[in-house]
């Protein structure tokens, strides 16, 4: 397996014991209720942590300081019943870079459209073949869309077998009867191109294999690189800003790149604000085109 010979250099000494695939750290905020008992919610965090760190997304065996970092905040913004509620999900990931004491960011969202029903002590089921509650199926919908993100990030397009079994998730999600269920179709949902259906629908579509060949160029080729070569890992991190300009240029408003550039815009601006001046040009034209929200951000690099 790709990933974990690749870790095996990543880590320290190896203990013995084999753990599962994340290491998931989950938060529920929850604003002053009219309803639900608020320990329903304390109930409602350890359940979701065993739910995302005790269960097997793979089959592949991982260490225990190879699981991958990850973290969850659920915003509770309504209370739709005693049991049910709505709310936004912030989801984090990241991975270690080679011979640093540094992590790199991989994955950054925000999914404004969450509704859930939860009685407490209530078993988080969840079946790959069907779906049986919006709160198990997003959740693993984001388990393996954070595995896919660090597989990739290993072995150029090596996310893919994950980011099938999101795909499977979305479809079997359409066809729920939960009430106000939003985020598994093409254009419902607050943000209803920017969901979870067109964020694994860019990840698979062939016209951007190249954001991922990039993505994986970016963290294997270039930022583990930076220890041993500086210069040459950066110019591959630049060289990828080129192959993602293309990209941008048939798609130019693709969830894909805006996903990308959630996670790695602080990144793009440490990396080249110590490059030669003629790269750090380079870098700020792409970057401002590539990420126009955060082109004043860019601008610092030429500092």
């Amino acid at each position: 397996m790709i990933r974990t010979l690749l870790l095996i250099c990543l880590s320290l000494p190896f203990l013995s014991v084999w753990g599962q695939e994340l290491n998931c750290q989950f938060k529920v905020n929850v604003p002053k209720l009219q309803t639900a008992d608020p320990n329903l919610f304390v109930n409602l965090e350890s359940a979701i942590f065993e739910f995302m760190n005790n269960r097997k997304w793979t089959s592949d065996k991982f260490k225990q300081e190879e699981r991958i970092e990850c973290s969850f905040l659920l915003n509770i913004t309504e209370e739709l019943a005693a049991d049910r509620f709505k709310g936004q999900l912030t989801i984090q990931s990241n991975r270690p870079v080679y011979n640093s004491s540094m992590n790199t960011v991989l994955f950054n969202h925000i999914d404004v459209d969450v509704v859930f029903e939860y009685s407490e002590f209530q078993p988080l089921e969840f079946n790959e073949n069907q779906h049986l509650s919006n709160l198990t199926s997003l959740l693993a919908y984001y388990a393996y869309i954070i595995i896919g993100f660090d597989y990739d990030s290993f072995g150029q397009l090596g996310g893919t077998p994950y980011f099938d079994k999101a795909q499977a998730i979305v479809n079997n999600a359409q066809n729920t009867r939960e009430k106000n269920v939003e985020g598994w179709k093409a254009f419902d949902g607050s943000k209803s191109n920017r969901n979870r259906y067109w964020l694994v629908k860019n990840l698979l579509e062939p016209r951007f294999k190249n954001v991922r060949v990039a993505f994986y160029k970016h963290h294997r080729l270039g930022l583990d690189k930076l220890y041993d070569d500086i210069n040459g890992g950066r110019k591959i991190v630049l060289n990828n800003l080129k192959d993602l300009l293309q990209v941008h240029n048939n798609s130019p408003s693709s969830m894909i790149m805006q996903v990308h550039f959630n996670a790695k815009s602080t990144e793009y601006i440490n990396i080249f604000s110590e490059a030669p001046t003629n790269e750090k040009a380079q870098a700020v034209q792409m970057l401002s085109i590539l990420d126009a929200t955060n082109a004043s951000s860019y601008n610092k690099i030429m500092k």
